[in-house]
């Protein structure tokens, strides 16, 4: 296996879990108010849940040269290899590592991730790029829910739309007009591209999504039923984020309160 302090761009392994936790609270400021709606024995898993698939989608996304990430990804490949043996190296393993998440088919899912750095031609085509990389995350959603029982479970289309939406949502953070399908770009001219695409994603979302199984709407509010409340409430945040036109930008906490709390009541 790589030996990440041969390699600055790979992760650090001497680093504790919280150190990764912390990079993704800071992006999500609004988790102060929003974990209320979840329940206190849960959060540590869940948040090195989310702060994992940060890693793996900032390494995909992130950055003008695409080398260091890709690299990254090979790492990690290694690594959740190693999981689903009972080995790990990286300081979230510490609190994944032993949970019943499928991390081989994460593992394998991961080549998906890398191809999808390629800019998408039109809406439908960035909805497909996410899809096999979405339906990984659900199906450890699921497990990570309801124990190795949720292992012969393929996730529902109403469990991968949400998770498709965080996906795009974390492209556009980690890329900018580079996460902008070419045919909106022409279309916007010498707006702002970045704005109105994510205001397109918050408002398909609401609606079907183009290329995709199931959408949030589709997920409430009986079928909602079974998928995470974690993933419920991340997956409202990042589309009223979108809505404002602004994926970076933290929405005030009585909104997110609000937010998040009708996302946990269903």
């Amino acid at each position: 296996m790589t030996n990440p302090s041969d390699n600055p761009s790979l992760p650090d392994n001497a680093a504790a879990p919280d150190s990764f936790i912390d990079k993704w609270l800071a992006r999500w400021p609004e988790w102060s108010v929003a974990q209320v709606f979840i329940p206190p024995l849960q959060r540590g898993m869940w948040l090195a849940w989310a702060a994992l698939q940060q890693e793996l989608t900032d390494a995909a996304w992130g950055g003008g040269d695409a080398r260091p990430g890709e690299a990254k990804l090979g790492w990690w490949q290694e690594e959740l290899e190693g999981w689903s043996r009972g080995v790990r190296r990286h300081p979230l393993g510490q609190v994944l590592q032993g949970l019943p998440g499928d991390w081989l088919s994460l593992a394998r899912m991961l080549p998906a991730l890398r191809d999808g750095r390629e800019q998408p031609t039109d809406a439908a085509h960035a909805w497909r790029q996410v899809e096999t990389v979405a339906q990984a995350f659900a199906r450890v959603d699921v497990m990570l829910q309801n124990g190795s029982a949720g292992l012969s479970q393929a996730p529902a289309a109403g469990f991968v739309a949400p998770v498709s939406l965080q996906l795009l949502h974390a492209r556009l953070l980690a890329a900018g007009e580079m996460a902008v399908p070419l045919q909106e770009l022409s279309r916007a001219g010498q707006g702002d591209a970045t704005r109105t695409w994510a205001q397109h994603l918050a408002q398909r979302s609401a609606q079907n999504a183009p290329g995709v199984a199931g959408s949030l709407r589709d997920v409430a509010p009986d079928a909602q039923a079974g998928l995470p409340r974690f993933r419920r409430v991340m997956a409202a945040l990042a589309q009223h984020r979108l809505r404002q036109g602004d994926a970076a930008r933290p929405l005030p906490a009585w909104r997110a309160l609000l937010v998040a709390w009708r996302a946990a009541r269903n």
